[in-house]
């Protein structure tokens, strides 16, 4: 049984022009496979944050590594962030607390936005497996951090007076219930 035969003459592994082909043609199909595609908006903003939280662990005194990096790491990171908020967040002691459109300007401090950090903290916690930590030993995915972000989502929807409503069920499973009940009056 003899091996089969393949005619190679048309295909090559390398850039170099195939023959018979022109070499422009090959050169900007070459450039197209090395040119890398542009990031995405959620993988530029995880890149970005993750060498932002990179940055500041070496910024920590003494400098701390990824690997020794722990929930307290973050959770301080979390509140080093608020100093570049733009979210006010009224205190309980303020007159406009509880209020969603305060009449006057006030001297509350500006606070990291709840949905920023929580969005923050879900890219930051993929970039930490994509950057090989195992997703048992994420500081990003810990409970302290769930519980901290629980707490600022509840303070800061006190403070402007706006409850965190829970979604509501799809339409079809509402306009169901709403029927049922209908029909329970009715009857």
């Amino acid at each position: 049984m003899s091996a089969p035969h393949h005619d190679h003459s048309h295909r090559r592994k390398d850039s170099t022009p195939i023959e018979g082909s022109s070499s422009s043609s090959s050169r900007s199909t070459s450039q197209q496979q090395q040119a890398p595609q542009p990031l995405s908006r959620y993988e530029s903003q995880k890149r970005r944050d993750w060498n932002t939280f990179g940055q500041y662990l070496k910024n920590q005194s003494p400098p701390v590594s990824l690997s020794h990096c722990n929930c307290n790491h973050v959770l301080d990171f979390l509140r080093y962030l608020d100093q570049f908020g733009k979210t006010k967040v009224h205190l309980h002691g303020c007159v406009f607390f509880g209020q969603p459109d305060p009449p006057a300007p006030c001297t509350c401090p500006l606070r990291q936005a709840w949905g920023s950090l929580d969005a923050l903290i879900g890219r930051l916690r993929a970039a930490y497996e994509e950057h090989g930590g195992s997703p048992e030993t994420n500081p990003f995915g810990n409970g302290a951090i769930r519980v901290y972000l629980r707490e600022v989502k509840e303070c800061q929807a006190k403070a402007r007076g706006i409850p965190y409503k829970k979604k509501k069920k799809r339409n079809g499973q509402l306009k169901a219930i709403n029927e049922g009940t209908l029909k329970q009056i009715t009857s």
